[in-house]
């Protein structure tokens, strides 16, 4: 039996890179990702390279396998004509992975009725029903539940953990949710449920909007890509002053945070339709209008996990894990140096568990001035 392997990567547009993809016919079925070979391709028509020097390599990381069929996606990072990590390869930027943290995304999208036309449910002709009957909707007024559907069963079949889809707040918009144990295994089930929602739209001649705010004239909810996370000190240590912690280590780095939380994000973080304004951060309790969102179980116990609610539905997860990790890292160190300031403690082994990183008055300085 023939195999199609069918090789996956990011491009190199800016502000957010496009999926792409070729498919490698083989006579043996791959057991493991070290099975597939590397593949080349032509980086200058993906603004990886030039002309002049336009190989560029694929590094297969990950593969998905529809049932018991011939056919496995292959996701890959790209590597340069040395081969090196791209400049563009932003999974490489994420390290090893680290199993201990949980991430669930939460993937708002529109669907057009065709490539730059209307928003499936306004192409012209009838009328439309205001925003309110729409979020988790049953009736004549959805639209676009068979790509939903069909898109949880393949996602499902591809092993990738998606949780559930429902009809969203806006006209032709829907989400589903996918949970992963690892950052890096929760951004590659994030593309890889993508690019297979962008081909079945693509078999109905629609097309997948993931810009936040495709609908800018009259009362419509914009699109996210709200973020639920935790690492295992959230969940079994917790405590009110950690999670505060947390609280300030992203409120110092909210405009790190904002660059890497999609393009155009100023459209939909307006303080309006369940966002916080952009120039702005606060958490609360329960608070769908807030940046951080802390479930109302975690406000009660100070354990379990947060959901940022400011990443755009175009933005990149590997953008977004890697700040929001590097927060949470920032925060075990901010908080672990308070409590030595201002608990009975030994800050010698303080000193001697940050040694070659950074120092407590450094760390406070920083905090200080960020």
């Amino acid at each position: 039996m023939k195999i199609r392997l069918e090789y996956i990567w990011l491009d190199g547009y800016k502000p957010e890179p496009n999926l792409r993809s070729k498919i490698k016919v083989v006579d043996t079925l791959p057991k493991e990702i070290s099975d597939i070979p590397a593949w080349g391709f032509d980086g200058s028509s993906t603004m990886q390279a030039e002309g002049f020097s336009s190989d560029c390599y694929l590094k297969p990381v990950r593969m998905y396998r529809k049932g018991n069929t011939n056919l496995v996606y292959v996701l890959c990072e790209v590597l340069d004509k040395d081969n090196q990590s791209h400049e563009t390869n932003d999974r490489s930027k994420l390290g090893e992975e680290d199993y201990d943290f949980w991430i669930g995304f939460e993937q708002e999208y529109f669907i057009r009725s065709a490539h730059n036309k209307d928003v499936l449910g306004f192409e012209k002709g009838g009328t439309v029903d205001p925003q309110g009957k729409y979020y988790c909707g049953v009736g004549g007024q959805i639209v676009g539940r068979e790509l939903s559907d069909e898109h949880l069963d393949y996602c499902l079949d591809l092993g990738i953990n998606v949780e559930g889809t429902n009809a969203e707040v806006a006209l032709g918009q829907w989400e589903y949710q996918i949970f992963s144990k690892g950052k890096l295994g929760a951004a590659d089930d994030l593309w890889m449920s993508r690019y297979i929602l962008h081909k079945l739209a693509e078999k109905r001649g629609y097309s997948i909007e993931l810009h936040p705010k495709p609908i800018l004239i009259g009362e419509w909810n914009g699109s996210g890509l709200h973020t639920n996370f935790s690492n295992k000190k959230m969940r079994e240590d917790g405590g009110e002053s950690y999670f505060k912690s947390i609280f300030n280590a992203f409120e110092t780095r909210k405009e790190l945070h904002i660059e890497n939380y999609g393009s155009d994000n100023h459209l939909r973080l307006t303080g309006k339709f369940e966002t916080q304004s952009i120039d702005k951060f606060s958490w609360g309790v329960s608070d769908r209008g807030a940046s951080i969102r802390v479930p109302k179980s975690v406000g009660e116990t100070w354990k379990g996990y947060l959901e940022d609610r400011r990443p755009s539905s175009n933005a990149n997860p590997y953008k977004v894990i890697n700040v929001i990790y590097d927060a949470l890292t920032f925060a075990d160190q901010l908080n672990t140096t308070i409590h030595a300031m201002y608990d009975d403690v030994d800050t010698s082994k303080i000193r001697e568990q940050f040694s070659g990183i950074i120092s407590n008055e450094e760390l406070l300085g920083e905090y200080r001035e960020d």
